[in-house]
Protein backbone atom coordinates (compact mmCIF):
# COMPACT_ATOMS: atom_id res chain seq x y z
CA UNK A 1 0.00 0.00 0.00
CA UNK A 2 1.13 3.26 -1.14
CA UNK A 3 0.79 6.13 1.33
CA UNK A 4 -1.70 9.01 0.64
CA UNK A 5 0.46 11.30 1.69
CA UNK A 6 3.24 10.40 -1.23
CA UNK A 7 1.07 10.94 -3.60
CA UNK A 8 0.04 14.50 -1.62
CA UNK A 9 3.63 15.25 -1.55
CA UNK A 10 4.54 14.52 -5.25
CA UNK A 11 1.64 16.77 -6.39
CA UNK A 12 3.18 19.64 -4.61
CA UNK A 13 6.59 18.93 -5.48
CA UNK A 14 6.14 18.59 -9.41
CA UNK A 15 3.68 21.27 -9.55
CA UNK A 16 6.01 24.04 -10.60
CA UNK A 17 7.62 22.16 -13.17
CA UNK A 18 4.57 20.55 -14.95
CA UNK A 19 1.35 21.60 -16.98
CA UNK A 20 -1.68 20.86 -15.53
CA UNK A 21 -2.99 19.33 -19.05
CA UNK A 22 -6.66 19.99 -20.55
CA UNK A 23 -9.55 18.14 -20.07
CA UNK A 24 -12.58 18.27 -23.05
CA UNK A 25 -15.53 16.44 -23.34
CA UNK A 26 -17.02 14.65 -26.58
CA UNK A 27 -21.03 14.26 -26.21
CA UNK A 28 -21.60 12.18 -29.20
CA UNK A 29 -19.02 9.80 -27.73
CA UNK A 30 -19.98 10.45 -23.67
CA UNK A 31 -16.11 10.50 -23.20
CA UNK A 32 -13.75 13.15 -21.23
CA UNK A 33 -10.57 13.15 -22.86
CA UNK A 34 -7.01 13.92 -20.65
CA UNK A 35 -4.71 15.54 -22.93
CA UNK A 36 -1.30 14.32 -21.08
CA UNK A 37 -0.19 15.00 -25.08
CA UNK A 38 0.22 18.09 -24.19
CA UNK A 39 2.60 17.85 -21.41
CA UNK A 40 5.87 19.85 -21.23
CA UNK A 41 7.82 16.70 -22.96
CA UNK A 42 4.65 15.62 -25.06
CA UNK A 43 3.91 12.69 -22.66
CA UNK A 44 2.45 11.75 -18.96
CA UNK A 45 6.03 10.50 -18.09
CA UNK A 46 7.34 13.61 -17.26
CA UNK A 47 5.11 13.71 -14.10
CA UNK A 48 6.61 10.82 -12.10
CA UNK A 49 10.17 11.36 -13.69
CA UNK A 50 10.63 14.66 -12.35
CA UNK A 51 8.96 13.36 -8.66
CA UNK A 52 11.54 10.59 -8.59
CA UNK A 53 14.70 12.85 -9.51
CA UNK A 54 13.46 15.47 -6.72
CA UNK A 55 13.28 13.15 -4.19
CA UNK A 56 17.08 11.66 -4.85
CA UNK A 57 19.48 12.09 -2.29
CA UNK A 58 22.62 13.70 -2.79
CA UNK A 59 24.99 10.70 -2.88
CA UNK A 60 22.75 9.57 -5.87
CA UNK A 61 22.45 12.77 -7.83
CA UNK A 62 26.36 13.48 -7.58
CA UNK A 63 26.33 9.50 -9.17
CA UNK A 64 24.29 10.34 -12.30
CA UNK A 65 21.36 8.44 -13.15
CA UNK A 66 20.57 5.07 -15.63
CA UNK A 67 17.50 4.88 -17.44
CA UNK A 68 16.04 2.77 -20.10
CA UNK A 69 13.13 3.69 -22.07
CA UNK A 70 11.38 3.53 -25.39
CA UNK A 71 11.08 7.07 -25.57
CA UNK A 72 9.15 8.91 -23.54
CA UNK A 73 10.44 8.03 -20.05
CA UNK A 74 13.85 8.93 -21.17
CA UNK A 75 12.70 12.39 -22.62
CA UNK A 76 11.15 13.34 -18.86
CA UNK A 77 13.76 11.92 -17.07
CA UNK A 78 15.98 13.90 -19.17
CA UNK A 79 14.15 17.10 -18.66
CA UNK A 80 14.09 16.66 -15.01
CA UNK A 81 17.37 15.37 -14.26
CA UNK A 82 18.53 18.96 -16.73
CA UNK A 83 16.31 20.96 -13.89
CA UNK A 84 18.25 19.49 -11.21
CA UNK A 85 21.69 19.17 -12.70
CA UNK A 86 22.33 15.11 -12.95
CA UNK A 87 23.96 13.50 -15.29
CA UNK A 88 21.70 10.88 -17.27
CA UNK A 89 22.35 8.18 -19.45
CA UNK A 90 19.53 6.25 -21.21
CA UNK A 91 19.34 3.34 -23.40
CA UNK A 92 16.88 3.07 -26.01
CA UNK A 93 15.64 0.34 -28.47
CA UNK A 94 17.55 0.37 -32.00
CA UNK A 95 14.07 0.81 -33.40
CA UNK A 96 12.75 3.76 -30.75
CA UNK A 97 10.99 6.71 -32.98
CA UNK A 98 13.69 8.96 -33.90
CA UNK A 99 11.33 12.19 -33.01
CA UNK A 100 11.59 10.66 -29.06
CA UNK A 101 15.25 10.35 -29.16
CA UNK A 102 15.68 13.52 -30.53
CA UNK A 103 13.74 14.90 -27.58
CA UNK A 104 15.94 13.08 -25.21
CA UNK A 105 19.08 14.08 -26.99
CA UNK A 106 17.54 17.82 -26.61
CA UNK A 107 17.06 18.10 -23.12
CA UNK A 108 20.59 17.05 -22.45
CA UNK A 109 21.06 13.36 -22.00
CA UNK A 110 23.15 10.73 -23.30
CA UNK A 111 21.84 8.23 -25.56
CA UNK A 112 23.00 4.81 -26.10
CA UNK A 113 21.64 2.51 -28.53
CA UNK A 114 20.56 -1.36 -27.39
CA UNK A 115 20.07 -3.75 -30.30
CA UNK A 116 16.88 -5.86 -29.55
CA UNK A 117 13.32 -3.90 -28.17
CA UNK A 118 12.76 -2.91 -25.15
CA UNK A 119 12.65 -6.11 -22.70
CA UNK A 120 16.60 -6.11 -24.00
CA UNK A 121 17.19 -2.80 -23.32
CA UNK A 122 16.28 -2.78 -19.65
CA UNK A 123 17.80 -5.50 -18.79
CA UNK A 124 20.81 -4.22 -20.30
CA UNK A 125 20.21 -0.77 -18.51
CA UNK A 126 19.22 -2.55 -15.16
CA UNK A 127 23.19 -4.84 -15.72
CA UNK A 128 24.72 -1.16 -16.59
CA UNK A 129 23.61 0.43 -13.42
CA UNK A 130 24.68 -2.58 -11.05
CA UNK A 131 27.63 -2.89 -12.80
CA UNK A 132 28.43 1.45 -12.35
CA UNK A 133 26.56 2.13 -9.14
CA UNK A 134 24.54 4.69 -11.26
CA UNK A 135 20.85 4.60 -9.56
CA UNK A 136 18.66 2.73 -12.20
CA UNK A 137 15.47 4.88 -12.92
CA UNK A 138 12.30 2.44 -14.03
CA UNK A 139 9.42 3.67 -15.67
CA UNK A 140 7.23 2.35 -13.42
CA UNK A 141 8.78 -0.09 -11.01
CA UNK A 142 9.29 2.21 -8.43
CA UNK A 143 7.21 4.09 -5.64
CA UNK A 144 7.89 7.32 -6.19
CA UNK A 145 7.19 7.36 -10.37
CA UNK A 146 3.84 5.74 -9.27
CA UNK A 147 2.87 8.47 -7.13
CA UNK A 148 4.33 10.89 -9.76
CA UNK A 149 1.86 9.39 -12.49
CA UNK A 150 -0.93 9.45 -10.04
CA UNK A 151 -1.05 13.55 -9.36
CA UNK A 152 -2.85 13.02 -13.39
CA UNK A 153 -5.77 11.57 -10.78
CA UNK A 154 -5.77 14.38 -8.55
CA UNK A 155 -6.18 17.08 -11.98
CA UNK A 156 -8.92 15.14 -12.82
CA UNK A 157 -10.77 14.76 -9.91
CA UNK A 158 -10.42 18.08 -8.62
CA UNK A 159 -11.35 19.19 -12.49
CA UNK A 160 -14.50 16.82 -12.43
CA UNK A 161 -15.45 16.90 -9.44
CA UNK A 162 -18.95 16.73 -9.84
CA UNK A 163 -19.19 14.19 -12.78
CA UNK A 164 -20.04 10.74 -11.88
CA UNK A 165 -17.55 8.88 -14.13
CA UNK A 166 -18.14 5.08 -14.57
CA UNK A 167 -14.95 4.18 -16.17
CA UNK A 168 -11.39 5.19 -16.10
CA UNK A 169 -9.56 4.15 -19.30
CA UNK A 170 -5.40 4.23 -19.55
CA UNK A 171 -2.95 2.61 -21.29
CA UNK A 172 -0.92 -0.07 -19.82
CA UNK A 173 2.66 -1.38 -20.28
CA UNK A 174 4.45 -1.89 -17.63
CA UNK A 175 2.02 -0.31 -15.27
CA UNK A 176 3.21 2.98 -13.83
CA UNK A 177 0.57 5.02 -15.06
CA UNK A 178 -2.51 2.56 -13.99
CA UNK A 179 -0.97 1.88 -10.36
CA UNK A 180 -0.46 5.83 -9.75
CA UNK A 181 -4.02 6.19 -11.17
CA UNK A 182 -5.79 3.21 -9.03
CA UNK A 183 -3.75 4.20 -5.89
CA UNK A 184 -4.76 7.92 -5.58
CA UNK A 185 -8.43 6.87 -6.77
CA UNK A 186 -8.17 4.52 -4.15
CA UNK A 187 -6.94 7.18 -1.62
CA UNK A 188 -9.04 10.39 -2.49
CA UNK A 189 -12.64 9.17 -3.39
CA UNK A 190 -15.02 8.76 -0.26
CA UNK A 191 -14.71 4.62 0.89
CA UNK A 192 -18.50 4.75 0.81
CA UNK A 193 -19.20 5.96 -2.96
CA UNK A 194 -19.30 3.23 -6.00
CA UNK A 195 -15.86 3.65 -7.62
CA UNK A 196 -15.58 3.86 -11.84
CA UNK A 197 -14.27 0.61 -13.20
CA UNK A 198 -10.53 1.20 -13.66
CA UNK A 199 -9.61 -0.63 -17.15
CA UNK A 200 -6.16 -0.91 -18.47
CA UNK A 201 -5.96 -0.94 -22.26
CA UNK A 202 -2.57 -2.08 -24.55
CA UNK A 203 -1.85 -3.71 -27.96
CA UNK A 204 -2.61 -7.23 -29.12
CA UNK A 205 0.49 -7.58 -29.98
CA UNK A 206 2.52 -6.83 -26.78
CA UNK A 207 -0.33 -8.03 -24.25
CA UNK A 208 2.27 -8.77 -21.34
CA UNK A 209 0.28 -7.08 -18.51
CA UNK A 210 -2.79 -8.75 -19.22
CA UNK A 211 -1.25 -11.87 -18.79
CA UNK A 212 0.12 -11.04 -15.77
CA UNK A 213 -2.94 -9.84 -14.62
CA UNK A 214 -5.39 -12.72 -15.98
CA UNK A 215 -2.57 -15.87 -15.97
CA UNK A 216 0.17 -14.42 -13.45
CA UNK A 217 2.74 -15.23 -16.26
CA UNK A 218 3.98 -13.65 -19.17
CA UNK A 219 6.45 -16.20 -20.42
CA UNK A 220 4.33 -17.63 -23.39
CA UNK A 221 3.27 -14.27 -24.72
CA UNK A 222 4.73 -13.99 -28.37
CA UNK A 223 5.76 -10.15 -29.19
CA UNK A 224 5.22 -8.75 -32.62
CA UNK A 225 6.14 -4.79 -33.73
CA UNK A 226 3.50 -2.35 -32.12
CA UNK A 227 3.12 1.35 -33.25
CA UNK A 228 2.32 1.64 -29.41
CA UNK A 229 6.08 1.55 -28.77
CA UNK A 230 5.88 3.04 -25.32
CA UNK A 231 3.35 -0.06 -24.47
CA UNK A 232 5.80 -2.74 -26.05
CA UNK A 233 8.44 -5.15 -23.92
CA UNK A 234 7.98 -7.40 -21.08
CA UNK A 235 7.28 -6.27 -17.09
CA UNK A 236 10.59 -6.63 -15.22
CA UNK A 237 9.99 -9.37 -12.94
CA UNK A 238 8.65 -8.73 -9.30
CA UNK A 239 7.40 -5.15 -10.69
CA UNK A 240 5.43 -3.60 -7.83
CA UNK A 241 3.02 -2.81 -10.69
CA UNK A 242 1.84 -6.00 -10.64
CA UNK A 243 0.31 -6.55 -7.46
CA UNK A 244 -0.98 -3.01 -7.23
CA UNK A 245 -2.73 -3.53 -10.79
CA UNK A 246 -4.20 -7.02 -9.62
CA UNK A 247 -5.61 -4.82 -6.40
CA UNK A 248 -6.58 -1.88 -8.32
CA UNK A 249 -7.83 -2.52 -12.32
CA UNK A 250 -11.11 -4.27 -12.59
CA UNK A 251 -9.82 -5.17 -16.26
CA UNK A 252 -7.29 -5.30 -19.12
CA UNK A 253 -8.09 -5.06 -22.76
CA UNK A 254 -7.00 -5.17 -25.91
CA UNK A 255 -6.94 -3.75 -29.18
CA UNK A 256 -5.61 -4.66 -32.91
CA UNK A 257 -3.06 -2.27 -34.03
CA UNK A 258 -5.40 -1.05 -36.92
CA UNK A 259 -7.70 -0.29 -34.37
CA UNK A 260 -4.99 1.87 -32.62
CA UNK A 261 -4.29 3.45 -36.26
CA UNK A 262 -8.30 4.36 -36.77
CA UNK A 263 -8.10 6.10 -33.36
CA UNK A 264 -5.26 8.04 -34.37
CA UNK A 265 -6.61 9.01 -37.50
CA UNK A 266 -10.10 9.88 -35.51
CA UNK A 267 -8.38 12.09 -32.82
CA UNK A 268 -6.82 14.13 -35.31
CA UNK A 269 -9.70 14.67 -38.04
CA UNK A 270 -12.61 15.17 -35.15
CA UNK A 271 -10.39 16.80 -32.06
CA UNK A 272 -7.35 18.22 -34.20
CA UNK A 273 -5.06 16.57 -32.10
CA UNK A 274 -1.55 14.85 -32.37
CA UNK A 275 -1.61 11.20 -30.47
CA UNK A 276 1.16 8.33 -30.02
CA UNK A 277 0.01 4.58 -30.58
CA UNK A 278 0.43 4.20 -26.91
CA UNK A 279 -2.20 6.78 -25.99
CA UNK A 280 -4.27 5.77 -28.81
CA UNK A 281 -5.35 2.44 -27.42
CA UNK A 282 -7.93 3.59 -24.53
CA UNK A 283 -9.51 5.59 -27.66
CA UNK A 284 -9.57 2.82 -29.64
CA UNK A 285 -11.31 0.28 -27.00
CA UNK A 286 -14.22 3.18 -27.28
CA UNK A 287 -14.22 3.38 -31.11
CA UNK A 288 -14.37 -0.36 -31.28
CA UNK A 289 -16.90 -0.89 -28.99
CA UNK A 290 -14.97 -2.92 -26.26
CA UNK A 291 -16.58 -0.50 -23.53
CA UNK A 292 -19.91 0.20 -22.82
CA UNK A 293 -19.62 2.31 -19.73
CA UNK A 294 -20.40 5.88 -19.50
CA UNK A 295 -19.12 8.75 -19.06
CA UNK A 296 -15.48 7.60 -18.99
CA UNK A 297 -12.53 9.12 -18.55
CA UNK A 298 -9.60 8.57 -21.17
CA UNK A 299 -5.84 8.82 -20.55
CA UNK A 300 -4.66 10.33 -23.69
CA UNK A 301 -0.69 9.68 -22.76
CA UNK A 302 1.43 11.58 -25.15
CA UNK A 303 1.62 12.91 -28.47
CA UNK A 304 4.78 11.68 -29.73
CA UNK A 305 4.85 10.33 -32.91
CA UNK A 306 6.94 10.76 -36.43
CA UNK A 307 5.26 12.90 -38.32
CA UNK A 308 5.85 11.34 -41.12
CA UNK A 309 4.08 8.02 -39.91
CA UNK A 310 0.99 10.28 -38.55
CA UNK A 311 0.62 11.67 -42.05
CA UNK A 312 0.79 8.48 -43.52
CA UNK A 313 -2.26 6.98 -40.85
CA UNK A 314 -4.40 10.07 -41.55
CA UNK A 315 -3.99 10.26 -44.67
CA UNK A 316 -4.58 6.16 -45.46
CA UNK A 317 -8.16 6.57 -45.81
CA UNK A 318 -8.47 9.77 -48.12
Amino acid sequence: MIPKEWIENAYQRIAPYVHTTPITFDPQLEIYLKWENQQITGSFKLRGAMNKILSLDEWERQRGVVAASAGNHGAGLAFACKKAGIKATIFVPHTAPQVKVNAIREYGAEVRYIKGGYTETEQFAIQFSKETGQPYISPYNDAQIIVGQGTLAIETLQALADTNLKAWLVPVGGGGLLSGIGTTLDAFLPKDSMLPRLIGVQSEASPYMRHLYYTETQKFVVEEPSIADGLAGAVEENSITIPLIKQYADAILLVSEEEIRAAIRYAWLCYHQVIEGSAAVVLAAVLSGKVSERPALLVISGGNIDPDLHRTIVEAEK
